[in-house]
């Protein structure tokens, strides 16, 4: 039976992987992070990591998972540490981690969660749960008040399911205790992250008590933040490979790019840890590189996963390496960049031309399939945005209109080999009953999804020459392809 990686392998494993250089029994935590998926662990844990290496001892991290129990199963044999595998085509570097401190499971133990966040040592609670976990309406960013789990964490709130609800009671927990609020960062791709789950928390706390929303509206921080790093999901193939290169078996690595980033608005009343030694960037303003990473990278992220996925492209780096697509992005970022206010000391070009380097990454097998769920959460700030300022200001979104017509042909549910596609997102219903007239009917299905407000607003569908841009585009799609649509329209 192979040995597993634990505290007692770790002196066994080859001298070019990197691992722990601190006792980690020394390490209090100071950090509850919820929502323990591969980007935390390949992300802010990493650069955490630096700042124990350092010789810090008061940030170690307790890790929750929201949903399920799996990487707390697969961990915990392993005392809480892991490998994250850093790809660049060929080269491969391996680092152990062990910033994990603790790992709780919250439906399993909700008051063992609640407890670690009052705990006056933890002075920042972080968060990675993707847009859909802030139980939010994306085309407003307020509360989503009929949200099945946020009627239940106002029923009952001693005993939360939502990552809101889990902040509020342990807010109220600490307010009780006269103990000092944490800060909240948010590490989702949410526009104005820390503005946006302020909105959410503060609200839900109203619902329950005025003078409690006032005072997480006024008392508590919420600094915003961008974070980026290409993570996709692990394969059985990574854990064989990291396995056969450690010696010992690490039941659920990470995979991530070599490129690391970390913009964050640095207001910590009480303290935080000096994450500038892993290449973290504190400053008094976030919006321009946050607005940025939405919208190239991650705007272009959503359209290159859509319309690659339809024609075939299983991953990221194949739809990235084809030359069609190619001049589509090219084309659909000179759309964007003019509704992003570069950041100070960058030049857009160049950040773009990064991107593209990035996607073409043959070693991440970032699958078009897992960047493209949730897209009625992720849209509305990835798209919607740039598609905005530009019938704002008169100018030509055509690849913009394009990629969004990629997504309403990715909802209805059937590849352009006939294969049904797993459509997974919030809406899911709401999306098929819109999408129901199907390929035959385009123009239908996309007036029909144009209108869930949910996601467009109000504005765009009574946009009516939009409106016909994207009947024209996803009929288009439907006749044509994915791939011979881009090459017959000149995009």
């Amino acid at each position: 039976m192979t040995a597993r990686l634990s505290e007692r392998t770790l002196a066994a494993l080859p001298r070019q992987v990197a691992r722990p250089a601190y006792q980690r029994a020394a390490i209090v935590p100071g950090i509850v992070h919820l929502g323990l998926g591969a980007f935390h662990r390949a992300h802010q844990a990493v650069m955490t990591e630096a700042v124990l290496g350092a010789g810090a001892r008061d940030w170690g991290i307790v890790a929750a998972s929201l949903r399920s129990p799996d990487t707390r199963d697969a961990l915990a044999p392993q005392d809480g540490l892991y490998t994250v595998a850093t790809r660049e085509d060929d080269a491969e570097t391996l680092q152990v981690v062990g910033a994990l401190v603790g790992i709780v499971v919250a439906p399993e133990a909700p008051h063992a969660l609640l407890a670690a966040m009052a705990d006056p040592s933890v002075r920042i609670v972080s968060l990675s749960v993707t847009e859909k976990g802030y139980c939010h309406d994306p085309a407003t960013g307020r509360l989503d008040e009929a949200h099945p789990e946020i009627r239940h964490d106002l029923a009952t709130p001693a005993a939360p399911r939502s990552a809101p609800g889990f902040l509020a009671e342990a807010l109220h927990q600490r307010r009780a205790a006269g103990v000092a609020p944490f800060t909240v960062l948010c590490c989702d791709n949410l526009p104005a992250n820390g503005a946006t789950v302020r909105r959410v928390v503060a609200r839900l706390a109203s619902l329950r008590d005025r003078g409690f929303g006032d005072w997480v509206g006024n008392e508590v921080a919420f600094p915003s933040t961008m974070v980026d790093r290409i993570v996709p999901a692990t394969t059985a193939e990574d854990r064989a490979r990291v396995g056969a290169s450690l010696g010992v078996e690490d039941a659920w690595p990470v995979v991530g790019e070599r490129f690391i980033q970390w913009v964050i608005e640095d207001r910590f009343p009480a303290g935080r840890p000096d994450w500038a030694i892993a290449g973290a960037t504190f400053t008094a303003d976030v919006a321009p590189f946050e607005l940025m990473k939405l919208r190239m990278l991650n705007g272009a992220h959503s359209a290159l996963a859509y319309l690659g996925y339809l024609a075939g492209h299983e991953t990221v780096a194949e739809a990235a390496a084809d030359p069609v697509f190619e001049k589509f992005l090219r084309g659909l970022w000179a759309e964007i960049a003019p509704s992003v206010p570069p950041p100070p000391g960058v030049d857009l070009g160049d950040y773009a031309a990064r991107l593209l380097a990035r996607f073409r990454n043959r070693a991440l097998r970032h699958r078009t399939w897992q960047i493209a769920m949730d897209g009625s959460q992720k849209l509305p700030q990835r798209l919607l945005g740039p598609l905005r300022a530009a019938r704002r200001e008169g100018r030509p979104a055509r690849h913009i209109v394009h990629a969004l017509a990629g997504w309403m042909r990715y909802v209805i549910g059937q590849d352009e080999r006939g294969a049904a596609i797993d459509v997974r997102d919030p809406l899911r219903a709401e999306l098929r009953e819109a999408a129901a007239p199907g390929l035959a009917e385009p123009r239908l299905v996309a007036s029909r999804l144009l209108g869930i407000s949910a996601v467009f607003g109000e504005d765009l569908a009574a946009d009516a020459e939009l409106s016909r841009a994207f009947q024209d585009a996803l009929e288009t799609l439907a006749r044509q392809g994915s791939r011979a649509g881009l090459q017959a329209m000149e995009i």
